[in-house]
């Protein structure tokens, strides 16, 4: 079967690690997934469309019939450090990792990828949400290579500096620096952090009801990593008249519900908005930028 990865896919490689290196990692995509599908003995059924947004997913089966996901991602998007977060999960919280499949292949546990946590109520989901991530949070494996959220956020901010003069996104930027400098300094929690977590991160699944996928591994306090959640379904947050009440409610009882403080998981809110609001300024989607920013204003 061919192997065109899906727009998304393209799209967003190119706007997180730039359009050169994109575009040199998918022109040998197709030759990486037949080595990978060879290599593991695989059926191949379909690939995921839109799929992932830094991989290409493709439901496949084992050479025994069982349902699997391959996932292959490119180099600079760190597959290595995904597998070695799954391998230490095992299966607790997250997808199950069943086998490599070659450089940057990873054979997965099959979920029910039209089925995340988006499609319940957003009560339910947060609920939901939370027992899941709340699984992840583990002591790191001894010797691990993950980065810190100190030096992840360093390199955010320092592609945030440029926007400290902007005339939209200036005071939030400048606000948004000085809590990660705030934190950063009274920050001691250090456990596996997911990286990426959110609605749409938790798939439906056969062996337990919800687990997690596409992690973007590091180590650090709980708080960095639930900030991401709490601003699912900004778009609905933003149409709505009590917008940023709401918000500020989220943050409260997500904080409560994890026995984190709330104060740091608004400032880590704050950052992680901004953060994306002005890397989707850079990249010309303004009006997902307006969006992150008047939430971001709310904190």
């Amino acid at each position: 079967m061919g192997f065109e990865p899906p727009q998304r896919l393209a799209r967003t490689l190119g706007e997180t690690y730039g359009d050169t290196a994109a575009a040199e990692w998918l022109g040998t995509l197709p030759g990486l997934a037949e080595q990978a599908v060879a290599h593991a003995s695989l059926d191949t059924e379909r690939v995921m469309a839109p799929g992932g947004r830094s991989s290409l997913v493709v439901l496949v089966r084992r050479s025994d019939g069982s349902p699997a996901a391959l996932k292959i991602a490119p180099p600079f998007a760190r597959p290595d450090l995904e597998r070695d977060a799954l391998e230490h999960w095992n299966g607790w919280g997250a997808v199950e990792l069943l086998d490599g499949a070659g450089e940057g292949a990873l054979v997965l546990e099959r979920l029910h990828p039209e089925v995340s946590l988006r499609s319940l109520p957003e009560a339910k989901a947060l609920l939901e949400a939370a027992g899941t991530v709340r699984r992840l949070w583990v002591d790191p494996p001894a010797g691990h290579g993950f980065e810190t959220v100190a030096e992840r956020t360093a390199r955010q901010a320092s592609a945030m500096e440029s926007y400290r003069a902007d005339a939209a996104a200036g005071d939030l930027t400048a606000a948004a620096l000085a809590a990660r400098e705030e934190l950063l300094a009274a920050g001691t929690e250090t456990v596996l952090l997911h990286g990426n977590f959110r609605q749409g991160k938790v798939l439906a699944g056969d062996r337990t009801p919800w687990l997690a996928v596409g992690p973007e591994p590091l180590v650090g306090e709980r708080a960095y990593d639930l900030a991401r959640l709490v601003r699912d379904r900004v778009e609905d947050l933003v149409a709505a008249s009590s917008g940023a009440s709401a918000a500020r409610r989220r943050v409260n009882k997500l904080a409560d519900s994890l026995d984190l403080d709330r104060e740091r998981l608004r400032g880590w809110t704050l950052f992680r908005a901004v953060e994306s609001g002005t890397r989707a300024l850079t990249a010309g989607r303004r009006q997902d930028a307006e969006l992150l920013l008047e939430f971001a204003s709310w904190l």
